[in-house]
């Protein structure tokens, strides 16, 4: 191989003109844009006055955290926000908000990461995987066929790396069923279906701001609502020590009446550190969807037609916020996986593989939390799963990166074709 077949310059990975080049990749998949200079310097404010935690404030003053949450819940159109020390947090807290029992079954997509059956294991309940189609995208039927088998009361909706499901037909069963959604936007702040937003649909909804997601404080994140009675239970539980009047994102006061004495604190608050970081970010948000969605659309040309690569285009209906990109990588299968995540590797091209039955660091399949009582079977996820390939897109790259990307995916794929 020619390791100067690509060069840097600037921020660019650059191809030398030379027919016995091989392509190289030199950018790190996981190094996200600074934060912007403005939440610099407003967390540079806050940690010189002392008061990180969100109801230390001085006479007058408005916390952080609760400037933040106005800002999030008008952004998102929701009626209340509260955030949370991690959107891991936020899940469980809308589950226990929610009314969910100890015991109970919780209704999830089998393609989903660990921290979505971490919380319904946190809340007390049991996961329930329903299957998922060749797109990433919950199956309604089997959605309806496990609803009626496990007489669950809560769906937890992942809408897995920006893949929303047909949402007429999973209300339609939640209303046909009595089912209470709760969505994790995790992977969808911003997307939406039919012109509505990731998190509009269901009672509870939960946003991550972990380094990796659509905003970044490191770990953080949010719950959204227009319930009243979801709001004022999760504020209490989050550890407000009756001091909810301070929110204002949050329902009438006597919303807390009774709430408020019989709830148990399981402290998860966000502190204003990181709240300031991202009240000073929320306004780019838009700005960065649009980026993300043209690196995305970047990949898709470069991959579109290739042999050995299966990509599943992007429902009209939907959305999307292409921060991440999947494939099916059908030339190598399966068995060919390893070698060929490898041969990309070599390359600089980091791809994640959620066909693995071990975890390997944030990729883990359904039947590896063996924390879970009963193993199911899920035939048609382990057949989606076993070719299916991720990559992040992080703002560090641009369309000439994504084409050199693609162009690496697609050589490797080419050899097992051969």
């Amino acid at each position: 191989m020619a390791e100067d077949a690509v060069m840097a310059t600037g921020n660019t990975a650059q191809v030398i003109d030379s027919p016995a080049a091989t392509l190289r990749f030199r950018k790190p998949f996981t190094q996200q844009e600074p934060i912007s200079e403005p939440a610099i310097a407003r967390a540079v404010e806050v940690m010189r006055s002392g008061r990180l935690h969100r109801y230390n404030t001085a006479e007058g003053e408005v916390a952080e955290a609760a400037l933040l949450e106005e800002a999030f819940a008008e952004w998102q159109g929701a009626r209340y926000c509260l955030a949370c020390a991690s959107g891991g947090y936020a899940l469980r807290l809308a589950l226990i908000a929610a009314g969910l029992k100890p015991g109970e079954p919780v209704l999830a997509n089998a393609y989903t990461l660990a921290p979505v059956p971490g919380a319904i294991h946190g809340a007390g309940g049991v996961p329930v995987f329903v299957e998922i189609g060749r797109g990433w995208r919950l199956d309604p039927a089997d959605l309806d066929a496990k609803a009626a088998l496990s007489g669950a009361r809560f769906l937890m909706l992942s809408h897995m790396r920006g893949h929303i499901a047909d949402m007429d037909a999973v209300m339609a069963v939640c209303e046909a069923r009595g089912i209470t959604l709760i969505e994790d936007c995790a992977h969808t702040m911003g997307a939406a279906w039919d012109g509505k937003r990731s998190g509009s649909f269901g009672r509870v909804a939960a946003f991550s701001t972990q380094t990796y997601k659509h905003l970044n404080s490191g770990e953080g994140g949010f719950l959204t609502t227009d319930d009243d009675e979801i709001a004022a239970r999760a504020i209490v539980t989050s550890g407000s020590y009756m001091l909810y009047e301070r929110h204002r994102a949050r329902p009438p006061s006597e919303a807390f009446d009774d709430i408020r004495l019989e709830t148990p604190n399981y402290s998860g608050r966000m502190d204003n550190l990181r709240a300031a970081i991202l009240r000073a970010e929320l306004p780019l948000i838009d700005e960065r969807i649009a980026r993300w969605n043209a690196l995305y659309a970047a990949m898709e040309k470069g991959l579109a037609g290739t042999e050995g690569v299966e990509v599943v285009p992007i429902p009209a209906r939907e959305s999307h916020v292409g921060s991440s990109f999947q494939f099916h990588a059908t030339g190598p299968g399966a068995a060919g996986m390893p070698d060929f995540l490898a041969a990309c590797a070599r390359r600089g091209v980091e791809l994640k593989w959620f066909g693995a039955e071990a975890p390997a660091g944030f990729t883990s399949r359904f039947d590896s939390w063996r924390y879970l009582r009963e193993p199911q079977s899920l035939p048609r996820t382990i057949e989606t799963l076993a070719t299916t390939v991720d990559l992040r897109l992080p703002l560090t790259f641009d369309e000439a990166d994504c084409r050199i990307i693609a162009a690496i995916i697609a050589e490797e794929a080419a050899r097992f074709m051969a």
